[in-house]
């Protein structure tokens, strides 16, 4: 990403281009419409192109392989805690701490996505317990040019014990004031952090939202 990924309207823009475009293909009745449509999206890849390091046409690629009408990606997260301590990982891709978690795979129940992410990423046996926020996530990343939602689920820790993976590098417990500063991107936000204690400590306090 070039210096000016702090002031993503471009993104936004992009991302609001692109689902133009693959909802109305979805729905176009003739020719014309598709070739209108699939300028709109060649539009949203000049922009991303011009923001990032990716090549113009690996970015139709993406953006073509999307199809259906255009709705958000659902990533969610698992807060797991021992001894009032919030499990996190370190990323291989961008060396940064997040709770673990990932994209939820088409099929998957939610709460069921999150237990299996925990046991990859971090090799920790865990069951959901309570949601504790839904987040709009927008990503900023080179292969997140997907508008996003947040889960985050309060998780009971059952068994297993720490293991890095293909994608984690390290897997600690950190008290609230032992987090690390250096973060994964959007994948775990400061308010995230904040939430998962506050529900930690108000058992009964209600789901949060955006």
């Amino acid at each position: 990403m070039n210096d000016d990924r702090h002031s993503l309207d471009w993104l936004k823009w992009a991302r609001e281009i692109q689902a133009l475009s693959q909802t109305g293909s979805h729905y176009a009745l003739n020719d014309f419409d598709r070739h209108r449509y699939q300028r709109l999206l060649e539009i949203a890849a000049e922009i991303t192109a011009q923001h990032t390091r990716l090549p113009y046409p690996s970015l139709v690629e993406i953006y073509t392989s999307q199809i259906g009408y255009a709705t958000p990606r659902v990533d969610v997260r698992g807060a797991v805690f021992c001894d009032g301590k919030l499990l996190m990982v370190r990323e291989r891709m961008d060396g940064g701490w997040t709770m673990p978690g990932g994209w939820a795979d088409v099929g998957d129940i939610p709460s069921n996505a999150v237990e299996r992410e925990v046991w990859e990423e971090a090799g920790f046996r865990v069951k959901a317990s309570k949601v504790i926020g839904v987040y709009d996530a927008n990503r900023s990343g080179p292969l997140e040019l997907f508008h996003a939602f947040k889960i985050v689920f309060m998780c009971d820790l059952i068994g297993g014990e720490a293991r890095a993976s293909e994608e984690t590098s390290e897997v600690a417990f950190f008290g609230q004031d032992e987090i690390p500063t250096n973060l994964s991107g959007e994948r775990t936000r400061p308010h995230h952090v904040r939430d998962a204690y506050f529900a930690l400590q108000h058992p009964d306090c209600p789901t949060l939202f955006d």
